[in-house]
């Protein structure tokens, strides 16, 4: 049994990413569960987003966790223990309009981490990749928008949202459980996934009508 102890670091700096990881094997010895939480949301149009902004996000919600993860494998692969979790979203599994960015580093952090499980089972190495719907914290008042700065808005839907505490118990009931994957959804982001899977053109046509209207109340 260890006290707490606070590593602060930069998701976005994978320099200070690798030297959090260096503290806390150094404090710890080893890490029997690492899950991969912080990251960063994005509003704007793909047209006025700067490629900059599309790097910040991939840097914090994808090259920082798996560096992260990165940096801390070896020693789970040396002890043959452990387990691995990666908050991802249901962008992980669906597009949106106006959320490029954040749909994008989703979506390489569900690869990444499928990938993962089948490279590690071998060595009895557990990763479970939760995917929540709308969350209620500050992710959208925080969200990057196309040219950068804060986009300042608490979305309805995020407002509206399951609490974080909620979505903590079902992580760890899917550690407990060792799960693959789990969806923590409500009912229209949960059919959405599966319309996105099985009838794709109706999926396709339901997300342009949705551009078109957000686009319209955005101008009116």
């Amino acid at each position: 049994t260890h006290k707490p102890h606070t590593v602060v670091f930069d998701l976005s700096d994978t320099r200070t990413v690798l030297n959090a990881a260096e503290e806390i094997l150094k404090y710890l010895g080893h890490v029997d569960i690492l899950i991969n939480n912080a990251g960063i949301s994005f509003r704007g149009t793909i047209v006025d987003t700067g490629l900059d902004v599309d790097k910040k996000v991939m840097e914090t919600n994808y090259f920082g966790p798996i560096a992260l993860t990165k940096a801390l494998l070896p020693s789970m692969i040396k002890r043959r223990q452990g387990h691995i979790v990666a908050i991802s979203s249901v962008q992980g599994k669906i597009s949106i309009p106006f959320r490029s960015a954040y749909a994008a580093s989703k979506h390489a952090t569900q690869a990444f981490f499928d990938c993962l499980r089948a490279e590690v089972e071998q060595y009895d190495i557990d990763v479970t990749v939760v995917s929540p719907g709308y969350i209620h914290t500050n992710l959208s008042l925080n969200a990057v928008t196309a040219d950068g700065s804060r986009y300042g808005v608490m979305d309805k839907n995020t407002a509206e949202g399951q609490t974080a505490a909620e979505v903590a118990q079902v992580v760890l009931h899917a550690v407990a459980q060792k799960k693959k994957e789990v969806l923590v959804a409500g009912l229209a982001p949960s059919l959405a996934v599966y319309l996105r899977n099985l009838f794709p053109r109706i999926f396709f046509t339901l997300m342009a009508t949705r551009a078109k209207k957000e686009r319209k109340a955005k101008d009116s």
